[in-house]
């Protein structure tokens, strides 16, 4: 291995040890609380370090987001890909793979819902905000496909493929923000997948002809 080739590996290394301590402070302190000096001193680095890998909090928490898109990705590419499923049954296994993917990781998945809903992806680089938007594409070319091809079998109502897979994904995220600010209020977090149950049953019956 070549010094350069080392260098990287050793770059990526430090930025992954940056990573998972910003996620333990996060999971302790919540984001808004968290400061890059918290995470600094998690991480046993200096402030000035931090920087020199993600140049802010929201950059950091970003990168974090990038994970949770990669695996919707690989969850919701499995279910289009299952040939043995009927349009309807897919619609059931889409619930069960975003169910799993806010189990993979609630505190990141509802930290990406936040960070796509607001200004902030204004204040990331260009590159993080390409990659962000291409995995969020992805996932919803995915869906859409889903509800195209159960739009050819005459089996869901004849309305754009795109505009139903971002009408899924709007649902089972406002469920989550939903569920998440009635837990800040009541400290309840007993009845979310009860809720996406129910929600993905009445958007199932809505959409078939």
């Amino acid at each position: 291995m070549g010094i350069r080739e080392r260098k990287e590996r050793e770059k990526g290394r430090r930025r992954q040890q940056i990573m998972i301590a910003a996620k333990r402070v996060f999971s302790i302190k919540g984001f808004n609380k968290a400061t890059m000096e918290d995470i600094a001193n998690e991480a046993e680095l200096s402030p000035g370090t931090l920087y020199l890998y993600f140049k802010n909090k929201d950059e950091l928490c970003a990168s974090l987001s990038l994970r949770i898109l990669q695996y919707l990705n690989i969850k919701l590419k499995y279910v289009s890909s299952e040939k043995d499923l009927e349009p309807e049954q897919k619609i059931e296994a889409l619930k069960e793979a975003m169910y799993d993917v806010y189990e993979f990781d609630p505190l990141i998945l509802i930290n990406m819902l936040h960070l796509q809903s607001s200004e902030v992806l204004k204040n990331l680089s260009s590159q993080l905000v390409s990659d962000i938007k291409k995995l969020s594409n992805n996932s919803i070319k995915t869906m859409a496909d889903i509800f195209e091809d159960g739009i050819k079998k005459n089996v869901f109502i004849d309305k754009k493929p795109f505009a139903l897979a971002e009408i899924l994904w709007a649902l089972f995220s406002g469920i989550v923000l939903c569920d998440e600010s009635k837990g800040i209020i009541a400290n309840n977090k007993n009845y979310l997948k009860l809720t996406i149950e129910n929600a993905f049953e009445i958007f199932a019956k809505g959409i078939k002809k």
